[in-house]
């Protein structure tokens, strides 16, 4: 399947009546249009809406889609997706006749909840990220740092999907077993070594039926759109407990993603040819693709923050703590989506696919402290003073990721984020 080219819905020249849609340092432009569910309040039902600038609009109320079932206009396919596309950016676009009655079915993010943007039925984390792949091997590897299946397999496990949580939700640092190395029996308590992961979140769109693979040439179509996605970590209970079977109790407490589904019409402009080292091996035909090959990667800039609890108590802003690119990834979305349903396996509407950590290839370029930190021996200098190896109570961590290329207009992602609490 060849990617639809940008359209006029791409088109740098266009504004909106909605002014904070304009300003260049947006993560909302008309060029974007995210889809996410809100509420006015506790209690309200979930509504489906569109980010624009500082607002949000309301799809029902502006009667452009009729329901608020996120799931289930997932579930409708490329086609439904791309008209909606279409009708929201001729309404909201600047001299639109829509202007009088669409404003009218505006209200300002900071009025509104924002949650999960879906239902998940079930979540896969993926391990494409091969710099912090090559990082965290090289710790307990140095001298073979990736095992031998990792570049011909995308590697992941089943996750859990019911403590995905909505950006701004607190974190309860997790408890749970984990051993010292110079220890003869294992300790429990609260995770002394908890870690962020900066990835990025796949949702699915249309599914496949149970026992129908799909072909490396139609998967890109099962993919509705792109989040921010923090794969929280507890590194002393997962090095305790990961072989044989992987992660479990490590990962299972908290995982955060961002509320927009930014959806890969709203990417087409920065995707980018998959590339690979020449001597690395190609992939097997089932995952190969000649328009994944040439498209099928995305230049998706992703950063991590940190704001310390004595940060904010002086005021002081969240610092930059690296920022790393999703075309560095061992393998696309497509192929994911390809390799997941290969043997039979039915995805389903709302079905989240992590990446795995996106880091780079520079040391400063890890996405996660226990890379930045080299395992905690050389903890990470903060600008007021303090350091961190890993993670303390009281702690935000923000992810952040924007698209940008020459002649485009910038899009974003919106905030990732979530403070840690002490254990219960």
């Amino acid at each position: 399947m060849i990617p639809a080219p940008p359209d006029a819905t791409h088109d740098p020249a266009l504004t909106s009546w909605v002014e904070s849609a304009n300003d260049p340092a947006t993560d909302f432009p008309p060029q974007n249009l995210p889809f996410g569910r809100f509420r006015r309040k506790e209690g309200d039902r979930w509504r489906i809406g569109v980010a624009i600038g500082d607002a949000v609009l309301d799809l029902a109320h502006a009667r452009v889609h009729d329901g608020d079932d996120m799931n289930a206009l997932m579930a409708a396919g490329v086609d439904l997706r791309v008209a909606l596309r279409r009708a929201l950016s001729a309404g909201l676009a600047r001299g639109a006749p829509q202007e009088a009655e669409w404003r009218r079915c505006l209200v300002a993010r900071t009025d509104v909840e924002l949650g999960v943007p879906c239902r998940i039925g079930d979540y896969t984390d993926f391990y494409t990220g091969i710099h912090h792949a090559t990082n965290v091997g090289r710790q307990f590897r140095p001298d073979n740092p990736l095992l031998p299946n990792y570049k011909w397999v995308p590697i992941g496990y089943h996750g859990r999907a019911s403590s995905v949580i909505a950006s701004g939700e607190p974190v309860r640092r997790p408890r749970g077993q984990y051993k010292d190395a110079e220890a003869a029996t294992p300790s429990f308590g609260p995770t002394r070594r908890l870690d962020y992961e900066l990835e990025l979140g796949l949702f699915i769109g249309a599914g496949n039926a149970l026992g129908t693979p799909v072909p490396i040439g139609d998967a890109a179509a099962h993919v509705f759109g792109l989040t921010l996605f923090n794969d929280w970590t507890s590194r002393d209970v997962q090095a305790w407990e990961y072989q044989p079977l992987g992660p479990f109790l490590s990962k299972s407490f908290a995982s955060t993603v961002s509320p927009w589904l930014v959806t890969l019409e709203a990417l087409a402009p920065f995707r980018v040819p998959f590339t690979r080292p020449a001597d690395d091996p190609a992939p097997l035909p089932y995952l190969s693709d000649a328009a994944d090959l040439a498209a099928g990667a995305f230049d998706i800039v992703l950063e991590a923050w940190l704001q310390t609890a004595a940060m904010r108590a002086a005021g002081t802003p969240a610092v930059r703590l690296m920022q790393s690119n999703f075309r560095d990834s061992y393998w696309t979305p497509a192929q994911l989506v390809a390799h997941h349903t290969v043997n039979g396996c039915n995805l389903r509407p709302g079905d989240l696919l992590g990446t795995g950590t996106q880091s780079g290839a520079a040391p400063g370029q890890g996405g996660s402290l226990l890379e930045l930190s080299q395992g905690g021996r050389t903890p990470l200098p903060l600008p007021n003073g303090e350091t961190r190896a890993f993670l303390q109570d009281g702690d935000t961590v923000i992810l952040r990721g924007h698209a940008e290329a020459p002649g485009r207009r910038r899009i974003g992602f919106g905030d990732c984020a979530g403070t840690i609490m002490p254990a219960g």
